[in-house]
């Protein structure tokens, strides 16, 4: 219970306050637990990082995931990883995630993390195979650039409202830059 505790401390934090909000001072602050109780649980902010994300990305994918088994064809499955993956992004759980650089993470988090992202683009290949792509694993990881860029773009704030973001992404996913 303490470990989940503090696994929801630290996605608050990340969320309300980016990366330099995660401190082990106000993880034990939101907590209740002294300080050095949350060296018991965690040897370093890179580590609740990475149990974050062994928690919360396998909660996205299956989402992604049920997605995309409700759609019928090829097409529409395509647009469902699209449209579910940005519909999270403002959920708590994947703010935090977002808000930690890749830089501050050990190897072995970034690889953990990378695996975990590649998995969520395998998830597509085979929508894009029957879609006649000729290399449908090299446009699986395209299309989730264009994901990606869309998920910066509305956390950024940016000046368009995030259905139209989403709009366009699903629209560049299925059409290309025709639109």
């Amino acid at each position: 219970m303490q470990r989940a505790a503090l696994l929801d401390a630290a996605r608050s934090l990340l969320s309300e306050g980016g990366t330099d909000a995660l401190t082990f001072p106000a993880l034990a602050e939101r907590t209740g637990l002294a300080r050095s109780s949350v060296y018991e649980y965690f040897r370093s902010r890179a580590a609740v990082v990475e149990e974050l994300c062994a928690v919360d990305f396998p909660v996205w994918a299956a989402e992604v995931e049920a997605a995309m088994a409700a759609a019928e064809g090829p097409e529409d499955k395509v647009e469902a990883y699209v449209r579910q993956q940005l519909s999270l992004v403002g959920d708590r759980r994947h703010r935090a995630v977002v808000a930690i650089s890749a830089s501050e993470l050990d190897a072995g988090a970034r690889e953990k993390i990378r695996a975990a992202h590649g998995g969520l683009v395998a998830m597509i290949v085979e929508a894009l195979e029957a879609m006649g792509h000729a290399q449908p694993r090299l446009a699986a990881m395209l299309l989730q650039g264009v994901v990606d860029a869309a998920v910066r773009r509305i956390e950024l704030g940016a000046a368009e409202d995030p259905g139209a973001i989403t709009e366009a992404a699903v629209a560049m996913a299925l059409r290309g830059l025709r639109g």
